[in-house]
């Protein structure tokens, strides 16, 4: 029984191996795979070309470089190989001559299907798997992409673009030269004339100026303000050449000095101090001048700063706008300048003696001014002292100054000690009158 039943299993088994093999022969490949129908854009065997799948769904339509739109695959042609396929026939339509390229649907109802032509030459079809790629009718996709194209095709390429309209004004250029040949002639004839005669006037006023008892930096600036006016002068006469009006043309340059003064008012204040400075000449290269707190030489003078070398080796930059505001005094403007010391002697001691013991140890000294003549005056009667000031001229130069100083002080000290003139110890001072605390013989060769 066991052995029926195992035969009769086999027997069943076999059976049914037949009747699936013979369902297999009779519909092979039914719902297994679907077929596409792909219809061919043209009668050109192309868009059936079978080529397997590389798994892109869409690729680009490519215009001069550019990127139009996408498509997708249809069928075994993948999309890759579509999209090179029109893209080859946009090519070769944009390397024939220029012509119309307006594209064009062309709908097939019966088919389903729209394709895009320029004249009687097919670009794309459109076809159901298109619409519902990117859900849309197919005449609606179509259109969409036929005016994209078309308006692609419209366009010039950029080399062309840049081209032409270099080109374009390259002739207008040309064409107004022409026009106004006379206008440019006269001014370059007027630009020609000024450079002249500005190059002239700055020749004989530097040539002139060598009468002037100012400094070489007046002079200069004096000769560079000459030739700028006169190129203003001939710029504004080219610039009435070529046609400008002279009302509009002044109101402009008003315009702007007005906005540039206010924009750099610190600036052009300083430059319009030291055009002032020059002109007034306060002090000149190489004098010694105390300017607020800075005292020193006078190194350089320009149009926006002075610059002064101080007694220490220091070198200070004072912009002019400040040397202008500022109290200024120049020691060397004269060659000789008054020192004054003050002289503390007993009450005992005989005052007419002390003062002619006084006179002659100051004109003993060599550097001092014989003419004035030496001032000495009993100016205190202090608890234990009579004070006497004494007066005498010598060289400007703080070196010079210093040292005679010191000098006519050393000799009024030693006459009255040779005199018998008492001069107490305990109380003894010798006052610098506008010198400072302390007299230094070792200054710096800037002070000669």
């Amino acid at each position: 029984m066991n052995h029926t039943f195992y035969c009769g299993k086999r027997r069943f088994a076999a059976t049914m191996a037949v009747f699936i093999f013979c369902l297999l022969l009779i519909n092979p490949g039914k719902g297994l795979t679907q077929q596409i129908p792909v219809t061919p854009a043209t009668s050109q065997p192309t868009d059936t070309e079978i080529i397997p799948t590389d798994g892109l769904f869409f690729a680009d339509i490519i215009v001069r470089g550019q990127p139009i739109f996408q498509i997708g695959s249809v069928g075994d042609v993948n999309a890759t190989q579509r999209a090179q396929i029109v893209n080859r026939r946009i090519a070769g339509i944009l390397a024939q001559p220029q012509g119309s390229r307006n594209v064009t649907v062309v709908p097939d109802q019966s088919r389903g299907i729209a394709t895009l032509q320029v004249g009687n030459r097919v670009l794309l079809t459109v076809t159901q798997q298109d619409a519902q790629d990117f859900n849309l009718p197919v005449e609606t996709l179509a259109q969409q992409w036929a005016n994209q194209l078309t308006q692609a095709f419209e366009q010039p390429p950029l080399a062309i673009d840049v081209g032409q309209r270099l080109y374009n004004t390259v002739r207008q250029f040309q064409r107004d030269t022409i026009d106004n040949l006379p206008s440019f002639l006269g001014a370059f004839l007027a630009l020609i004339a000024t450079w002249i005669i500005a190059g002239s006037i700055r020749r004989l006023t530097l040539f002139g100026s060598r009468q002037w008892e100012v400094d070489r930096n007046s002079k200069i600036l004096v000769s560079r303000l000459v030739y700028g006016s006169v190129w203003v002068i001939g710029t504004v006469v080219a610039l009435g050449v070529l046609g400008l009006d002279f009302a509009t043309l002044v109101g402009t340059l008003g315009l702007t000095s007005v906005a540039i003064g206010f924009s750099l008012r610190d600036v052009l204040s300083n430059y319009f101090s030291g055009i002032v400075l020059l002109a007034s000449r306060p002090f000149r290269l190489g004098d010694q001048i105390m300017i607020q707190e800075f005292e020193g030489t006078v190194t350089q003078i320009q149009l926006r700063a002075t610059t002064l070398k101080t007694y220490d080796g220091r070198v200070v930059y004072i912009p002019n706008q400040e040397v202008f505001s500022a109290i200024v005094t120049n020691n060397t403007a004269c060659t000789h300048r008054r020192s004054s010391i003050m002289v503390g002697i007993d009450y005992e001691s005989d005052i007419t003696e002390a003062k002619q013991t006084i006179n002659d140890a100051v004109l003993g000294v060599e550097g001092v001014e014989p003419d004035p003549k030496p001032e000495i005056l009993v100016r205190e009667l202090a608890a234990s002292t009579v004070n006497i000031e004494v007066r005498f001229w010598v060289n400007s130069r703080r070196l010079p100054f210093l040292e005679m100083t010191s000098q006519v002080a050393q000799a009024i000290k030693e006459a009255l000690m040779q005199a018998g003139i008492d001069m107490p110890t305990d109380i003894y001072t010798v006052k610098l009158l506008g010198l400072p605390p302390f007299i230094d013989n070792h200054r710096v060769k800037d002070e000669k």
